[in-house]
């Protein structure tokens, strides 16, 4: 399935945010791109700055637009606040739990690793992204790529107590999902509440 696979220094420039995982350029030119992105003051309408946070989870998360808008309605039709339960099953993602476990220092390469084949859910390979992943289901690293450089180079010093919905194994390099997070738990800086209002137009 296609992914952006432009410049993502641009994007995170366009939000004044790190949404792709630590950027050098970003923290030296914290600005808008384009040429004139240091003076730009243009006032931004209400459906714009609804817009703008859309994409911004969009990007955040990797995911395309009618995947998004699948998962809205998901979220629409499900009991709770839809835009605390939307954020909910992005988190519930395959690729993002994976990044969370620190197996891979960004999503692309959580989603990666998962495309390639070198994550097992439940002892059982599963190589969609976008797999939603349900409590009490154990994600892990598939047996034969457990000495794979780019995950041991991921996994070395990364704290995995800061996520309380993981509990992380180290001898298994596996973790178990314990429970959809709660949305004070969950760290992204979006407005969930102006996807809603964008969508309910």
């Amino acid at each position: 399935m296609a992914r952006y696979t432009g410049p993502k220094t641009k994007i995170a420039r366009k939000f004044g945010e790190a949404i792709f995982g630590p950027d050098k350029v970003l923290s030296r030119k914290p600005h808008p791109p384009g040429q004139h992105g240091l003076g730009r003051k243009k006032k931004t309408s209400e459906y714009g700055i609804q817009l703008r946070e859309k994409q911004k989870a969009k990007y955040t998360y990797g995911v395309l637009e009618r995947q998004f808008r699948n998962m809205f309605e998901k979220a629409s039709h499900s009991k709770g606040i839809t835009g605390e339960v939307l954020l909910q099953l992005l988190e519930s993602r395959l690729d993002n739990i994976v990044y969370r476990m620190g197996l891979a220092k960004t999503r692309a390469g959580a989603r990666q690793l998962v495309s390639h084949r070198h994550v097992v859910v439940d002892g059982k390979v599963v190589n969609i992204p976008s797999y939603s992943v349900k409590p009490g289901q154990i994600i892990g690293v598939r047996e034969r790529d457990k000495s794979l450089e780019v995950i041991l180079d991921s996994v070395s010093g990364f704290n995995h107590s800061k996520y309380p919905w993981i509990e992380w194994d180290q001898p298994s390099m596996s973790a178990k999902y314990l429970h959809i997070p709660d949305r004070a738990d969950i760290p992204e800086n979006i407005k969930e509440q102006l996807i809603v209002e964008l969508y309910s137009k």
